[in-house]
């Protein structure tokens, strides 16, 4: 139950994690800063507060509190990072610290008691919070995506007018049993 467990939580992670990259590869580097107003985000911000709460939530995931004393989460939302380069670079350093405590993540361990914010959080339940959040900055990336690339915009999944196309394909194969295959990355 475990491994399976781990396994699917992995294939979530990586499913969002990629849609977030493919994203990014429709964009200029403009795109990726333009806010629509003062109040509201951009692919950078999001990137930077993404990364900001994957460093304090992974690191020392079993032994400290997931809200570290050293993150200024305030200053996630500045939108002061100024190139891809840049933003790739926290959008991964976040997401490898994430995947290293996945992958470290066993029977022995598994039933340990986390905090985030001196709140107790079972490692099922402190995972599963983190799969709620990030795939909801995710889709705020896409969104934002799809507003400055108009009529530009690629469709991640099925595009507009293609379900029954799409349907009649995988209607077509035979019925699996493995959720997680290589066409899960391709359209959902």
């Amino acid at each position: 139950m475990t491994a399976d467990y781990l396994y699917s939580a992995r294939k979530q992670f990586e499913y969002y994690k990629l849609l977030g990259e493919k994203t990014f590869d429709q964009l200029t580097d403009e795109q990726l800063f333009w806010q629509f107003n003062e109040e509201s985000n951009s692919i950078g911000i999001i990137v930077k507060h993404l990364w900001g709460n994957m460093l304090s939530r992974w690191t020392d995931f079993l032994a400290t509190d997931g809200e570290k004393e050293w993150r200024n989460r305030e200053a996630e939302f500045e939108n002061d990072i100024k190139d891809r380069t840049a933003l790739v670079l926290k959008w991964n350093e976040g997401w490898t610290c994430l995947f290293k405590v996945l992958d470290s993540l066993n029977e022995s361990n598994f039933n340990s008691t986390i905090y985030i914010r001196n709140q107790g959080h079972t490692v099922m339940e402190a995972i599963n919070r983190q799969l709620a959040h990030y795939p909801y900055y995710v889709g705020q990336i896409v969104f934002i995506s799809k507003m400055a690339r108009n009529e530009q915009w690629s469709s991640l999944s099925i595009p507009r007018g293609g379900s029954r196309k799409f349907n009649q394909e995988k209607f077509s194969k035979p019925k699996r049993t493995e959720y997680f295959t290589d066409d899960y990355f391709n359209k959902e």
